[in-house]
């Protein structure tokens, strides 16, 4: 298993990764009509954004990307036969640490709202709170200390 900064080179594996999820799952056609395309994806990443993923056998199984400018924990996808490994877990660290290394204190993230689903009982471990649901979409967030 390597951890790794995202490159501009590996976003085509990234949404390889993002469709196959079982939880709130996207197709590729879902995810252009939000304006998430490879082209959208390099230009976050050449401004706010950064992000890490998990290779294994030279194949990325999982990633995560944040914001510094909203402290937004913006994705985290784990491929389905992945899941338990601790993968999706280092990849939270990795970008909640980023964020507040780069002055985020209350952190952020949007999920399905149903309470059933391993993402809720994924974030909850890992010290997010409930904050509001709004336009059908449960916001979580966490406050980080100040020394990280």
């Amino acid at each position: 298993m390597k951890f790794r900064e995202i490159t501009d080179d590996d976003i085509p594996a990234l949404f390889t990764v993002r469709v196959a999820t079982h939880e709130n799952a996207l197709s590729r056609e879902e995810l252009t009509a939000m304006g998430i395309t490879n082209e959208s994806v390099k230009e976050k990443l050449s401004k706010t954004f950064h992000g890490w993923l998990c290779e294994v056998n030279h194949q990325v199984v999982g990633f995560a990307i944040g914001d510094k400018a909203t402290g937004e924990l913006w994705v985290i996808a784990v491929l389905p036969e992945h899941i338990g490994k601790g993968i999706g877990s280092r990849l939270l660290t990795l970008v909640e640490n980023w964020l507040c290394e780069n002055g985020c204190s209350r952190l952020w993230l949007t999920t399905d709202v149903d309470t059933n689903l391993k993402a809720y009982s994924f974030y909850r471990r890992h010290g997010w709170i409930d904050d509001q649901i709004k336009d059908n979409l449960r916001y979580m967030a966490k406050i980080i200390p100040p020394n990280c």
